[in-house]
């Protein structure tokens, strides 16, 4: 059994709950994962599988082992899987996910944040800025760094302006709401990090 999955963020929407709830929902794509490689810990030190996303235009061509020996120009993805020892995979085959109860599932999804460039302190870190009256002129500005400590030395890690975004970030504790295995979508509670076309990853919480 593996102990993780990948997927595919498509986007936000709203779902209804049986109460007649508004619920946000992010759905993620974990379809055209195929199995490339399995890896033993008496070969490789591990138990793992490697599994591939497949890409759009290849996705209705039947899989051939000429596919794994050029692995980037076949699939925009490739990534691990931790599995158990006992577990048997065919190479080729889509990733089984009907045998894994996914809905109601509580997990745990890592993935990175979208980028937002060069960003100023009250933007990047939430600061207030200066106030808008009594002839005030700091603005949007830090203001001053550092004081007359070692010559206005500026330690490191001091909340200043710079690239904001790009950060590789969990959120935990989200509930699945729905799995829809002919479609290969995967609907889960509340927002998730990233944006549209992001990779993901999702583990079961501990």
């Amino acid at each position: 059994m593996i102990k993780g999955l990948w997927g595919k963020k498509i986007g936000m929407t709203q779902f209804f709950s049986p109460d007649s709830k508004v619920v946000p929902v992010t759905v993620i794509d974990v379809s055209r994962w195929r199995i490339l490689q399995r890896k033993s810990s008496g070969h490789d030190g591990y138990e793992a599988i490697q599994v591939g996303c497949l890409r759009n235009k290849y996705e209705k061509l039947p899989f051939s082992l000429e596919w794994l020996k050029n692995k980037d120009k076949y699939f925009m993805f490739v990534r691990e899987l931790p599995c158990v020892a006992e577990a048997t995979y065919t190479l080729g085959e889509l990733l089984p996910l009907e045998s894994i109860e996914l809905e109601g599932l509580m997990v745990d999804v890592t993935g990175v944040t979208t980028g937002k460039g060069f960003q100023g302190g009250v933007k990047r870190h939430g600061f207030t800025g200066g106030r808008a009256s009594h002839g005030d002129k700091l603005g949007r500005r830090p203001g001053s760094l550092s004081g007359l400590r070692r010559q206005g030395r500026v330690f490191k890690g001091k909340r200043m302006p710079g690239h904001d975004g790009v950060d590789t970030m969990t959120v935990k504790n989200l509930q699945v709401v729905r799995y829809s295995p002919h479609e290969g979508l995967l609907i889960i509670k509340g927002s998730v990090p990233g944006k549209s076309g992001g990779l993901l990853r999702m583990r079961k919480c501990e």
